[in-house]
């Protein structure tokens, strides 16, 4: 069993709550900072301390997860104005998860261990439901010391921890991949239920056929129920399949590998973002595609 830390979360969205609440459950005191005042809220009803700035919250601290949208918010979370890495005390550990770039992670960790201290390059996968009841997928690499000393944390927060390497990167490059898959099973899925509505079909009873035959995904099975109830409270909003198909992309581009299916994707994502569904739920796709065929999904009763 793993000893108990004083574990600073940085980023209490979605994710960052749930991971929030694994920690305090396995026993670790946990100090949290947020810009949302209901997210810093929800963390003290759940016996958690709260923190003025992300330097505050790691003082004292033996890990720091970052659980925030990209690599500008981690940038800013780690280097910036009362920034973690010079609060910090000396040979602690940061455990980074945001998807970004696999050059961004080197570029962060080559910062982070210049200042002394450790980094694991820890992208997540597996939703907020997952990350509340400590059972995510960490994609992870970084050096053996790093891993050691993150192992209580990623103990309570994971059900799953690969450790991928020891160079800060190839984490994120496992995560790219799959957010890849992600972004075009989302577009998919979406495509494939709204297909079903313009044939007048009972698309609760499409769904019901597909997650029980070939045609199924994880992603189908995850999101659809989110069209079929007209709820598009955004457990994952449509901005971040926008951002992280982008690093598909520009990775793509820069290495001049094809990705016809993925730059597809990322179109309907940044259309669905450009309709001003950016900040719903990404099964918006849905909406999106729905509105330009002049089709009603439920939720949609009341649109022009």
């Amino acid at each position: 069993m793993s000893h108990l830390c004083s574990v600073a979360v940085v980023g209490l969205g979605s994710m960052g709550l749930g991971m929030a609440r694994s920690l305090l459950r396995a026993g670790h005191a946990v100090r949290g900072f947020d810009i949302s005042a209901d997210a810093v809220k929800a963390l003290k009803i759940s016996g958690g301390t709260t923190a003025s700035n992300p330097g505050d919250a790691v003082a004292g601290a033996d890990i720091a997860v970052i659980v925030v949208v990209n690599a500008a918010q981690t940038e800013t979370v780690l280097f910036g104005e009362n920034g973690v890495v010079a609060a910090m005390k000396s040979g602690g550990v940061i455990i980074a998860c945001a998807t970004i770039s696999p050059a961004e992670a080197k570029r962060f960790a080559a910062r982070v261990e210049e200042a002394g201290l450790l980094y694991v390059d820890g992208p997540i996968s597996g939703g907020s439901k997952k990350a509340d009841a400590g059972q995510l997928t960490f994609m992870a690499s970084g050096s053996p010391a790093a891993f050691a000393a993150a192992k209580p944390a990623l103990d309570a927060m994971a059900g799953t921890v690969y450790e991928l390497g020891d160079q800060p990167g190839i984490g994120s490059s496992f995560k790219i991949v799959n957010q890849l898959l992600a972004g075009v099973h989302i577009a998919a899925a979406c495509e494939a239920i709204t297909f079903a509505k313009s044939m007048d079909l009972d698309i609760s009873r499409v769904f019901d056929v597909i997650t029980k035959s070939a045609g199924n995904s994880w992603m189908f099975e995850n999101r659809i129920p989110h069209v079929l109830e007209g709820d598009y409270t955004p457990h994952s909003a449509v901005a971040i399949f926008t951002k992280d198909l982008g690093i598909v992309s520009d990775i793509g581009r820069q290495s001049k590998f094809p990705l016809p299916i993925a730059s597809a994707a990322l179109q309907l994502f940044i259309m669905t973002e450009a309709a001003g569904m950016g900040r719903d739920d990404d099964s918006s796709v849905a909406r999106l595609l729905a509105k330009i065929a002049g089709l009603k999904l439920p939720g949609m009763e009341d649109e022009d």
